[in-house]
């Protein structure tokens, strides 16, 4: 997946300007950078939840807009920052929503069973029959990331997946992408605010400054108290743990 050159306008003015980067396949790309600085804009650029003004989306060697709505759902999933459901919905029902684009509303067995490996594979068993509206905000997190899971998609987009949780919950929801890349071989597209996170579980950053790249690379090469001191406006020490680099900002 490459974007190349993508602009969107509102109002007259430029919030996304020129973006070019690559999706290297099977690995985990962070997007971060400061409010407003374009992420999630790019994000539904990506996922075509948001028009582009100009630029290319290349998806699997074509034009992203080319792609038949279906199929493309079958390739490419999006998680957004709000999932408010207004169905009164269990977790199964939810999650065998990822299951649509193949089957409709007819599940066959095939589903079922794909249902519940990703019911299994987010230990949501126990809750499987709860309401959706009945789970903590970790555990709706974690079935909404199961109907993804069932969608059995390629590229997974996230936007900001640790939005509104607590540290215990956001960590085991970076673990879950991990885990979606290196037991899945999924293609996993993050939008993070939390540096660290973006640090210790990606595999590329792509850091956004007023609506342009400002950096592209591996965790190693952007992750630098001098790349995110001018990213950020702040000063910057750097640590290791596990040879990921870590930030204190004062």
């Amino acid at each position: 997946m490459r974007v190349q050159e993508l602009v969107k306008r509102y109002d007259g003015k430029a919030v996304v300007d020129g973006v070019t980067f690559e999706i290297p396949k099977g690995k985990v790309l962070s997007l971060i950078g400061p409010n407003g600085a374009g992420k999630s804009t790019v994000m539904g650029m990506l996922s075509r939840l948001i028009a582009r003004d100009s630029g290319l989306v290349d998806f699997e060697g074509n034009d992203i807009a080319r792609w038949k709505s279906r199929e493309l759902s079958k390739r490419l999933a999006i998680l957004t920052q709000t999932n408010n459901v207004q169905m009164k919905l269990t977790v199964g029902e939810l999650v065998a929503f990822g299951r649509f684009p193949y089957s409709g509303s007819h599940l066959t067995a095939e589903d079922h069973a794909i249902i519940r490996r990703a019911i299994d594979y987010m230990e949501l068993g126990e809750f499987e029959d709860r309401f959706i509206d009945e789970l903590s905000g970790g555990q709706r997190q974690r079935a909404y990331i199961a109907m993804v899971i069932a969608q059995d998609t390629e590229y997974i987009l996230l936007d900001e997946p640790t939005n509104n949780l607590d540290i215990y919950h956001a960590t085991n929801m970076m673990k879950t992408v991990r885990r979606l890349c290196d037991e899945l071989g999924k293609t996993v597209i993050l939008v993070l605010h939390e540096i660290n996170y973006a640090a210790f579980y990606s595999d590329y950053v792509c850091a956004f400054v007023d609506g342009k790249v400002a950096h592209y690379g591996t965790v190693k090469e952007v992750m630098t108290k001098e790349n995110l001191a001018a990213i950020y406006h702040v000063d910057f020490e750097m640590m290791e743990i596990e040879g990921k680099p870590l930030s204190i900002y004062y």
